[in-house]
Parts: C-alpha cells; structure tokens; sequence
C-alpha cells in the first residue's frame, strides 16, 4: 500500500516538473504570429464568398443569414475591403459595404440610401485574418492561442490555428468583448470568425472559395447609385 503511494506521489511530481501547456501555447502562438508576418508581406487581396450568420438569444431568439462575396486589397498600408451582400434570409437583399480612407460606406439599393461613418480606428477589426500581420494583430489584441483546426474552404480541407482575440481599445472592447478567428497562416487568411457582441448576441463569419492575390477591379470595390440616392451620414 505504501509503495502504491509512494509511486502516485513520484509520478505526481513527475508531472509537475513537466512544462506546462501554457508554455507550449506561447511557443505555438509565436510561431502562427511569425508565419503570419510571412504571408502578410506578400499579401495583396483577396475574394471570398461568404455567409455571415447573426444570433440573438436573448430576450427571444433570432437569426438573421447573409450571403454574398468580399474583397480585400491592400498596398502599403492601404486597405480597401468590400463585402456585397446578395440575399439576407434566403431573399434577394442587395447591400453594398465598403471601406477606404478611414470610412465605412453602406449602399441599401432597395432604400436607394448610402451612409457614411467614420471609422479608421476600427480597421483592425475589419483587417482581422485579412492580410494582418502577427505584429499587427498583437499590436492591437491580446492573443491566446485555442490549438489546430481542420476546416473547409468550399471543397478542400485546410488546418487552420484558433486564436481568441481581445482587443485592447477599450472602444473596440465595447462593441466585440471577444472574437474568435480561424486562420490560415500560410495565406494569412480567416475561414471563420466568431464574434461576441455581447450577452446573447454572436456573429459567425464563414469563408468559402478563398482566392489570393488576384487582380482585383476598382469595381469589385465600389458600387452604382443614380440621382435619386439618399447620402447619410
């Protein structure tokens, strides 16, 4: 009996001197962040199709399912995104998101109204798996490392590293207290996010058909109004 004890004491402590996962988990977030800083340096653009799935569970609950494409295109440290929205809830919903020059730009064409916000200090949000750099990511969250993912883009699997990110504007903290990115490092790319924006309130993110460093037309980044449009700011 006092052998068996001796023997679970021996291994407890032996299991002690281990290093922990915590260490492992900074040595693999160093990496993913170097690989990163890799693949952002030859980052151009980038098109995806998409589906932007939002859930509300309180008080009641409600989803709403979006689809379209996105497009990403950087030069420098310029940034265009574009995401056109072509059905909301299995309806035809044409909405048009783009951001450029510190302004996001939203077109309703069913309203016939565009409006315009500014919003430069929330382009790490919308860079997030999208060409940033592991320097920018940790510039702007605080990062933990969540391991290895499979996931599929359209057709083909692709491992992927889960990051859990906490911004540290405190701004930025109020509209998403986390997210959640699934990201490729080799192509510094996201297959999925997953935002918090509160209690009982997410936004899920998938990618499909990811394609890099196309050439992507100034159109794919702009869209058609008429004389009759509504601007609001």
């Amino acid at each position: 009996m006092r052998l068996g004890i001796k023997l679970v004491f021996a291994a407890s402590i032996a299991l002690a001197l281990l290093p922990g996962r915590a260490a492992f988990a900074a040595d693999d977030l160093e990496k993913v962040l170097r690989q990163l800083d890799i693949a952002a340096a030859n980052f151009h653009s980038t098109s995806a199709d998409f589906e932007f799935v939002t859930e509300q569970t309180d008080p009641i609950y409600d989803k709403d399912v979006q689809k379209g494409a996105v497009y990403y295109k950087r030069n420098g440290k310029a940034f265009q995104m574009a995401a056109h929205i072509r059905e909301e809830n299995g309806k035809p919903v044409p909405k048009d998101l783009t951001y450029s020059g510190g302004k996001i730009t939203l077109y309703e064409k069913l309203a016939n109204q565009v409006h315009v916000r500014e919003a430069a200090k929330y382009e790490s949000y919308l860079l997030l798996g999208f060409g940033a750099s592991g320097k920018e990511l940790a510039g702007k969250w605080d990062i933990r490392y969540l391991g290895s993912e499979t996931l599929t883009d359209g057709k083909a699997g692709v491992k992927t590293e889960k990051l859990e990110l906490v911004a540290k504007d405190p701004d930025v903290r109020k509209m998403f207290p986390k997210v959640t990115i699934w990201v490729d490092p080799a192509r510094a790319v996201s297959l999925k996010q997953v935002f918090d924006e509160g209690p009982g309130q997410k936004r899920t993110c998938l990618y499909f058909n990811i394609k890099t460093n196309l050439t992507l037309p100034g159109s794919d980044f702009t869209f058609k109004t008429d004389s009759n449009t509504q601007y609001v700011k």
